[in-house]
């Protein structure tokens, strides 16, 4: 049953999921009450909410930033040039998308159209905007219950770790969710989009591959 909602902790202006989100309800019960989120107000320029998918006892979560125009227009996590590149580093790193959730910290697509331009450009999220979406992330990690959480970028791991997150320095290596010491470790890395742009995509995609073999290492409960 969702929470009561009022005109004052509701919409737009509240930045708050929260009373969208219902209670103690599985991942499809999620998406079904996600499609009509209204949050934040990124939800009125954006096609549809793009939610989680993928296997509901996943051992791995994987969490993104947002989703990218393809995925705004397909609803689904990943399906576009990062999407791809993601998958072929999973399988080299031995990790399979199939029994994987993936997600991302902010549900809708956030994007600018240059006055000359009909191409929907990305642009990042604020905090603001990932903080209301929160809630949300936070269902699914109470329903999937992973072992390990990969944060892709610096807006899934500000999400999930907080605000002095940062991917130069705290990516690699485990760490524990602050919001639940005792649940899944963190593991952070690079956006694959962001290996997209690097100068030198060799050398991105192979660091970011050693941190994907980490998770893997420790889903095996490798010392």
């Amino acid at each position: 049953m969702s929470r009561t909602r009022t005109d004052d902790d509701t919409g737009p202006a509240a930045y708050d999921a929260a009373p969208f989100v219902p209670e103690d309800a599985g991942l499809d019960a999620l998406r079904r009450a996600a499609a009509g989120c209204r949050g934040c107000p990124l939800y009125e320029d954006a096609t549809q909410t793009v939610f989680g998918q993928g296997d509901a006892d996943a051992r791995v979560l994987l969490v993104g930033e947002q989703p990218g125009d393809q995925e705004d227009r397909a609803g689904e996590p990943f399906v576009g040039p990062a999407g791809r590149l993601l998958d072929r580093a999973l399988e080299e790193a031995g990790i399979d998308r199939d029994r994987a959730y993936v997600t991302n910290a902010v549900k809708h697509f956030k994007f600018t159209v240059p006055e000359r331009g009909k191409r929907r450009i990305h642009k990042a999220p604020t905090l603001r905007e990932a903080k209301a979406c929160r809630p949300w992330l936070t269902a699914e990690l109470a329903r999937v219950r992973p072992e390990v959480v990969v944060a892709l970028g610096a807006t899934a791991g500000k999400a999930l770790l907080g605000g002095s997150f940062r991917v130069s320095r705290d990516r690699g290596v485990l760490l524990d969710l602050p919001s639940d010491p005792d649940g899944p470790r963190v593991l952070a890395t690079l956006h694959p989009s962001a290996i997209l742009r690097a100068d030198d995509r060799e050398a991105a995609y192979a660091g970011f591959l050693t941190d994907l073999k980490a998770a893997a290492k420790a889903l095996r409960g490798a010392p």
